[in-house]
């Protein structure tokens, strides 16, 4: 008896919870006003459902959120597609070397510069597997056509400066693999993949790594079952013996003096070259996520893309919006933890989030090297930052390691935090010591194309270098003060004055090759960019 009490208590208990329940109307709280007011407009309902008008209304917000979404989140892919497309423009066609000896403000590139040798290549891997012999004495990266990181070479490489044959592979090859004598990346997502090198002058003069590298860097298709392959290997007869690799000729196009542009499009025709890309690249290459937000508005591998009034208008739209996003975010990129140094304009982009935008960098420590976890979430304000202004992704970016690479600080305000102003007078004091075990350099750089301020001057950089302009002179205290100003003011020597245009912003960075242990502890720092009235 008292078990049945207990359970018919219970019972109780839980009718009576559940008439509160009924007695609870939740509409009231789940309901959608007749009208709701907001940013997009009045939105009409009858008892939850849309009006024809709020219909239309939410469409035309939704394809215009998804078009920004795509421009935003998607800028990599059309930054490849106009940087291939200037490569053609230029005449060099894939599997061909665009060579700079030292590259000029005439050549429209995201953020390159004029203390560098330059070799680039788009690599054709749609017919499988490639091999590119890479010259000594180099800093490089092979990224597929989305930018998603393939594997270093030089310095930063496996190879460690002496060169080496690098094999390619293409979306989901199968075949034959060597067993040694090649360094193998991660497989590219994409049928084709960028190669960008950068290679060191010899005292200031770039012809002997010019020599060096066209005489070194070959571009060919791997022979499976070929020199790699052990003869017991093939003994096991799983892998076919294979004749040897025929290596062409390396076709090299001089790109000093060249004007083209590789800069995507900042209205709907950006869509067009987002489309292009999907259209020439297996699926795949991007996060699934994002290739919704393409096929949202009408980007679909295997269809035509064919947008009517009303949708290229939006895509104009969302391109202006797009625009004014990124260039608001990389900018402003103290908002989004980018700053180095406390309280300063200089920026660093990468350590934030690291390479792929997730996970920061490992830090450097007597004890070794620690990694550190990831995230879990995208920093995406830090890639729309990258991506919107510069070019080539790796983790020798953003490593914390003394005497490898180079690190770069980029600074978009002045010391009172305004943006610089092409007409006026400014300084910025390098202290004694700079952390550099190769050289530095600062680059000015125009705040509309993200490329070399373009003025008479044509290369617009001061550094340790005295090519190809001449090197910064110390002060008598070892500090270094540079000037940038449309006109060189009294007393200061040519190898301190950036010349600026009254008509152009600009914004400023510096990079130190080979970086030491100053920059990464910030024992060292760099002034802050004062305007003199």
């Amino acid at each position: 008896m008292p078990r049945r009490r207990a359970r018919a208590c219970c019972r109780t208990d839980r009718r009576g919870k559940l008439m509160n329940n009924r007695e609870h109307d939740w509409r009231n709280d789940l309901a959608v006003a007749d009208r709701l007011e907001t940013r997009l407009g009045t939105m009409e309902f009858t008892d939850g459902a849309p009006s024809s008008e709020t219909v239309e209304n939410v469409f035309d917000q939704l394809d215009l959120l998804h078009a920004v979404n795509a421009f935003t989140n998607g800028y990599q892919v059309a930054s490849m597609t106009a940087l291939r497309k200037g490569f053609q423009s230029a005449g060099v066609a894939d599997n061909e070397v665009l060579m700079f000896d030292v590259m000029s403000s005439e050549s429209l590139f995201l953020t390159a510069n004029a203390d560098t040798v330059y070799y680039l290549s788009f690599i054709d891997l749609s017919s499988g597997p490639m091999v590119v012999e890479t010259a000594p004495e180099s800093i490089g990266i092979f990224d597929d056509m989305a930018f998603n990181w393939m594997i270093d070479f030089g310095f930063p490489g496996p190879d460690r400066g002496a060169g080496g044959r690098f094999l390619l592979l293409p979306p989901g090859y199968a075949g034959d693999l060597p067993d040694d004598g090649f360094y193998v990346g991660r497989e590219s997502r994409t049928d084709h993949a960028l190669m960008l090198g950068r290679a060191f002058m010899t005292n200031s003069d770039p012809g002997p790594i010019v020599d060096l590298i066209k005489q070194s860097l070959k571009i060919y298709p791997y022979a499976p079952g070929g020199a790699g392959t052990a003869v017991a290997t093939l003994l096991e007869g799983k892998v076919r013996p294979g004749t040897a690799a025929e290596i062409p000729d390396t076709t090299f196009v001089h790109g000093t003096g060249k004007a083209f542009n590789t800069i995507p499009f900042t209205d709907a025709r950006f869509f067009d070259q987002v489309n292009e890309f999907v259209q020439d690249q297996p699926l795949g290459f991007l996060d699934p996520e994002i290739m919704g937000q393409f096929e949202a508005i009408g980007i679909v591998k295997g269809e035509k893309f064919d947008p009517d009034a009303r949708m290229r208008a939006i895509l104009d739209e969302a391109a202006a919006i797009g625009t004014a996003m990124s260039r608001t975010v990389m900018f402003n990129s103290e908002r989004s933890g980018m700053q180095y140094y406390p309280g300063s304009a200089w920026i660093a982009l990468l350590f934030v989030g690291g390479y792929n935008f997730e996970t920061p960098p490992p830090m450097v420590t007597t004890e070794g090297i620690v990694p550190l976890p990831a995230t879990g979430s995208r920093k995406l304000h830090s890639r729309t930052t990258f991506f919107y202004g510069y070019t080539g992704i790796t983790p020798a970016m953003c490593m914390r390691l003394t005497g490898v690479g180079s690190q770069y600080l980029i600074a978009y305000r002045d010391s009172q935090g305004a943006y610089f102003e092409g007409g006026a007078h400014y300084t910025v004091t390098l202290p004694p010591g700079i952390p550099q075990e190769r050289f530095w350099s600062m680059t000015l750089y125009d705040t509309q194309t993200r490329s070399m301020l373009q003025t008479p001057q044509l290369y617009p950089r001061a550094g340790s270098q005295n090519y190809p302009t001449p090197a910064a002179e110390a002060e008598p205290d070892g500090s270094t003060t540079l000037h940038f100003a449309p006109t060189k003011p009294d007393g200061v020597r040519d190898g301190n004055w950036i010349q600026t245009d009254p008509e152009r912003g600009f914004f400023a960075c510096i990079r130190l090759y080979s970086p030491l242990q100053g920059f990464f502890d910030k024992s060292w720092q760099i002034g802050e960019i004062d305007r003199i009235d």
